[in-house]
């Protein structure tokens, strides 16, 4: 019974700190899935972000993988964005909202693109600048449209 008791009080140290982080958030919508936005400038990578680094931008929780990250979005949060709300860069180019995949992405002149998968990011890296150019016009007709409307 002591053991139990010891293993609940530590998870309650370890779980407390997080959900108090987490419950502190306006916001429900979790931005890039959880993803560190600053990591894939930083690191090249996608990396996962936590629970004690969250900031807040426009109605959405950004999280990051360290305190240093959260600092650098909070003084730029625009440079870090991802294009069209990260939604998928060949989807916007074709005129539709597409989940994107935070593991399927590319850095295009500083600025984040998320892709719905491998197959279709292939797709659109046969001509970047010509879909972001459509994805950019067609963006302004369809980013206050909901996804099951287009």
């Amino acid at each position: 019974m002591k053991k139990i008791l010891l293993s609940l009080l530590a998870l309650g140290i370890f779980v407390t700190p997080a959900l108090a982080h987490a419950g502190n958030s306006k916001h429900n919508l979790v931005g890039v899935q959880g993803y560190d936005l600053v990591a894939y400038h930083t690191e090249g990578k996608a990396m996962r972000g936590n629970g004690y680094n969250v900031s807040d931008y426009k109605g959405v929780t950004y999280q990051f993988a360290s305190k240093e990250n959260k600092e650098i979005f909070d003084k730029n949060p625009k440079k870090y964005l991802p294009a069209y709300g990260g939604y998928c860069a060949f989807g916007a180019s074709v005129g539709k909202k597409f989940n994107g995949d935070p593991n399927v992405w590319k850095l295009v002149d500083g600025k984040l693109y998320l892709n719905l998968n491998k197959e279709i990011q292939n797709t659109w890296k046969k001509d970047i600048p010509g879909n972001i150019a459509k994805a950019d016009k067609n963006w302004e007709k369809i980013k206050n449209k909901k996804a099951s409307e287009l």
